[in-house]
């Protein structure tokens, strides 16, 4: 498992970070399979996994449960538990606890939120508690109606100010990396080379530490938002699909199950057991808990 001194050293030496959001057992396995450095378990999930329209309705054990299933499956992979709307802008005693909560019970390594400037004294106050923590600045989806949308931010000189500002505050609260979700590659660049700390891009151009995506839009899984910055890498759901209709039309037409899908028993009992039923149906006879005679 990488370490976040590592991961500072990585950052220095120029060395691409590799990071994937993944929510279950089965994908972690084939995401830890492929040798990357982090697994990020986003509140994406209640949106790839769950059906929720957006991220807000995501709730702590839900999140729990996925960071949970994504350990298991990636048990020597460095992982990051999101936290999910409204478990960390009430209050800082809050946020702690719901922090702990996914490192405890979840078996995260570290914690993810959301928010620059106004989440700086949470975000202290989570690392001073002794839990890492990644920041996550420029399109924040927890805060898309604020935003107006899923939309790019810092392409306008307030915006950008801003997303430098974020960067900082969130740096110096003791942040161990963040994600640069939608922000113009050349200011992502910029701020990245002025960082002591990893930036992720996520959408964010090449000039950043690393890069992250959804496992399930990168496999054609998901087929709910075609953000621009996502590059499809196999189309999985149309392999799925066209293996569960020819299952439908296997049953329908009785080419499954064969033979070779049945299991047999041998005995002269067995035979007498078959042809009992045969001839009287299920009435009559020894029942199955009826002792030997």
């Amino acid at each position: 498992m990488i370490t976040i001194r590592q991961l500072l050293e990585k950052k220095q030496k120029r060395e691409p970070i590799v990071m994937l959001t993944a929510y279950d057992y089965p994908m972690a396995r084939l995401v830890a399979a492929a040798g990357v450095d982090m697994i990020l378990v986003g509140d994406s999930g209640g949106m790839t996994q769950l059906g929720y329209p957006t991220t807000l309705p995501v709730t702590m054990d839900e999140m729990i449960t996925m960071v949970r299933a994504v350990r298991r499956g990636a048990p020597d992979t460095f992982i990051i538990g999101d936290m999910p709307f409204l478990s960390y802008q009430t209050s800082v005693e809050t946020a702690i606890a719901n922090a702990g909560r996914l490192v405890k019970e979840g078996g995260a390594d570290a914690v993810k939120l959301e928010g620059g400037k106004r989440m700086a004294n949470t975000a202290r106050a989570i690392v001073d508690a002794g839990i890492a923590l990644q920041g996550h600045v420029g399109l924040t989806p927890q805060n898309a109606t604020q935003l107006s949308g899923y939309r790019a931010q810092g392409r306008d000189e307030l915006s950008a100010n801003g997303f430098v500002e974020d960067c900082r505050l969130l740096q110096d609260a003791g942040a161990f990396s963040l994600i640069f979700e939608c922000v113009p590659a050349r200011l992502a660049t910029a701020v990245t080379e002025a960082l002591d700390i990893p930036s992720i891009g996520t959408g964010s151009g090449s000039g950043c530490s690393g890069q992250n995506l959804i496992t399930p839009d990168i496999l054609g899984l998901c087929d709910i938002v075609h953000p621009r910055y996502v590059k499809k890498y196999a189309d999985v759901g149309s392999v799925i699909a066209a293996a569960l209709a020819q299952y439908r039309t296997e049953v329908l037409t009785a080419v499954f199950p064969t033979e070779e899908n049945t299991y047999a028993v041998k005995g002269p009992w067995f035979d007498a057991l078959i042809d009992r039923v045969s001839r009287e149906g299920l009435s009559g006879g020894p029942s199955a808990t009826s002792p030997p005679s």
